[in-house]
């Protein structure tokens, strides 16, 4: 078993680990210690605030999650892994590109990280292959992999690990890759050696609480998920609340909005993997197009998709709030009759959101203030 290896093994099999993750395209690993104590406070007053919005599922698991030996006994180490994702044929000012999308409400906005290849399965078969190397190496092991998948406190064991250290958007930041990349881990029972930890570059630096839309980073690493575009789009399945409608503009799934205004993002690497290039059907489409979508079309255009994931219903609930925000802009008589086109035979979430979309007027233009 690995918790009998020597010191000299130890070290020996982590480079031998690095260099197999790294011909799977993975870009950094680490290894994390399963004493993550100090972070149960924080993870019970967050859930105690009700942060966590509809996924009960955070508050079933509750302090399982900060205890990767209750989750797979046996466990003695977690091997944290880093997979960039910025798209490979994505140009040099890249931020502005996408701050251009979002300043433009005839376009959907869809976050990065989602207009290729879903990461849960590119993720997860390449670490099963990373750990079934390290079993050719030493021998059958005891080990369970995760990605975004289970109860796992995956920005606390990657900023133990060494991957980045947390930023004030919660997210993990990495000074030679920004934020750009996906997290994954290797419950092992294996004894093998720590890594150390990043230390934390963020400073006085307020950037990504300035710019959130809907204000859902309420302090320096800490995020309301109840008021965060990523989480009203994606996972939960309630009514948008009409108070952040406007504040969604154009952004149909996932917001990166606290990663774009990050510095360190200057630094984000591209990806080595032609999973995550561009899907153009989503990358570069109008929001008419995709209204224009039967399920049949949502279901091929998604295949092997994230998106795919929150079904049609919600893709159309998000899209009826985003043309609505269009109508807000300009009062656009096509985007007016699609919507019309689709209320006889919407659903009753679907419906409400076209019936608000269709009760928005073009703002005024405020002149003349100096």
């Amino acid at each position: 078993m690995g918790s009998e290896l020597d010191s000299e093994k130890q070290q020996t099999l982590l480079a031998q680990l690095r260099v197999q993750a790294a011909s799977l395209g993975f870009s950094q690993i680490g290894v994390a210690d399963v004493d993550l104590s100090h972070a149960e406070p924080g993870l019970m007053q967050w859930l105690d605030n009700g942060f966590h919005g509809s996924m009960a599922y955070m508050a079933a698991h509750g302090l399982k999650r900060a205890r990767p030996a209750e989750l797979v006994p046996g466990t003695v180490r977690v091997i944290t892994a880093r997979m960039d994702y910025l798209p490979q044929g994505v140009p040099e000012g890249w931020q502005a590109i996408e701050w251009q999308r979002l300043a433009d409400p005839t376009q959907a906005a869809l976050s990065m990280y989602a207009r290729g290849r879903d990461y849960h399965k590119v993720l997860r078969a390449r670490l099963q292959k990373l750990a079934d190397a390290l079993a050719d190496a030493i021998g059958p092991f005891g080990h369970r992999v995760f990605t975004d998948s289970a109860p796992v406190l995956e920005v606390e064991l990657a900023s133990r690990s060494g991957i980045g250290w947390r930023g004030k958007h919660t997210l993990v930041l990495n000074r030679e890759a920004g934020s750009m990349f996906f997290l994954g881990e290797i419950y092992v029972d294996l004894a093998l050696p720590l890594t150390d930890p990043a230390e934390a570059h963020c400073g006085t630096c307020t950037a990504c609480i300035d710019i959130c839309p809907t204000q859902a980073i309420v302090a320096p690493y800490r995020l309301d998920a109840r008021r965060c575009i990523s989480y009203l789009t994606i996972e939960s399945p309630d009514p948008i609340p009409i108070e952040l409608r406007a504040a969604v503009g154009n952004r149909i799934y996932g917001c990166d909005d606290c990663q774009l205004a990050c510095p360190w993002n200057k630094f984000a690497s591209r990806s080595v993997l032609p999973d995550f290039d561009v899907r153009e059907s989503v990358g570069n489409a109008t929001l008419l197009q995709l209204w224009a979508w039967t399920e049949a079309d949502f279901l091929h255009h998604t295949e092997g998709s994230a998106i795919r994931r929150i079904g049609f219903e919600r893709w159309q609930r998000n899209l009826a709030v985003a043309l609505g925000n269009a109508l807000s802009a300009a009062d656009d008589a096509q985007v007016r009759a699609a919507l019309e086109r689709r209320r006889a035979d919407a659903g009753a979430l679907v419906a409400e959101h076209i019936d608000w979309a269709l009760s928005q007027k073009k703002r005024p233009t405020v002149s003349g203030v100096v």
